[in-house]
């Protein structure tokens, strides 16, 4: 099975929960009509981006009406489902978390956002995560027929030694919901994705927000998916959508065939990311089966 369809959700994310759920369970079910077997939402899909929702929103997972809804619509859609990202309530702490679906609607794993982003570009933006939400502790990764996947949220995807962890690990297809703004998105965007697949000869895919001039963080859109090659295979511009894309696994060991990276690293002169990692999460940490 190295050929599958990937769908990226683009939605416009508003005030009400409700509304929110029901637009991704009618994107899902519309991604699944046009045959993709894995279907990811952005980030903050439940919503508004911003640290003064983040508690009002914030749910458990699983339990809350947002894991509920995404259970539902991947067992009746019998689709894996990357559930972007929501604010998650775990005892006093709060967490920008991505659920994952298997086609039978089980939970089979979690992550939670690495790096929070906090950051101040003078005249530009200023945003601080770390004001309301803590950091995960592990990188994630699961399984499907098709292939290992790896997941990252939005600020996770500038730190090139976990996209590489998840190479060594065997991960083909790298998947960041993410919301990148008005100021970065533009200027890095497009070229962080392309250095991730390049770097790790993997597919990468991004999932954002659709743009909302009227919001409070103003997200730049344009999801994405990348080839092993650094092409850009599939992308949006900022208005509400689903873009899809063919994925064909040969082309990654046809890459890798062509330009071996992974066979000339020089680990007798620098440590491999694998080396130091300290956790990481798999699905066969959730009763999946």
């Amino acid at each position: 099975m190295s050929k599958f369809k990937l769908a990226m959700i683009q939605m416009a994310v508003g005030i009400s929960k409700p509304d929110n759920l029901a637009k991704a369970v009618k994107f899902i079910q519309e991604a699944s009509s046009s045959g993709a077997s894995i279907i990811t939402l952005p980030e903050c899909f439940n919503s508004p981006y911003g640290t003064k929702y983040f508690p009002e929103y914030a749910e458990s997972i699983p339990g809350g009406p947002s894991t509920e809804a995404l259970s539902k619509a991947a067992k009746e859609n019998s689709v894996y489902i990357v559930g972007g990202s929501i604010p998650e309530k775990d005892g006093d702490r709060l967490y920008n978390t991505c659920a994952v679906f298997n086609p039978k609607g089980e939970l089979i794993t979690k992550h939670r956002k690495v790096h929070l982003f906090d950051i101040n570009v003078p005249g530009k933006i200023r945003f601080q995560e770390s004001e309301v939400l803590s950091p995960g502790e592990s990188l994630t990764m699961f399984s499907t027929p098709y292939c290992t996947i790896g997941v990252g949220i939005c600020y996770d995807i500038r730190f090139a030694e976990m996209a590489q962890i998840y190479s060594n690990k065997g991960c083909s297809l790298l998947l960041y919901p993410g919301a990148f703004n008005m100021t970065t998105g533009p200027a890095h965007w497009e070229a962080i994705q392309r250095a991730r697949a390049l770097d790790n000869q993997v597919f990468v895919a991004t999932a954002s927000p659709a743009r909302d001039e009227n919001a409070d963080y103003v997200a730049w859109g344009h999801s994405s998916v990348v080839d092993p090659w650094g092409t850009v295979i599939s992308t949006t511009e900022e208005k509400e959508g689903v873009i899809y894309a063919n994925i064909d696994l040969s082309r990654l060991e046809e890459v890798r065939k062509m330009i071996p990276v992974t066979k000339q690293k020089r680990y007798d002169l620098y440590q491999p990311a694998t080396l130091a990692l300290k956790k990481i999460r798999q699905d066969d940490l959730y009763d999946s089966h």
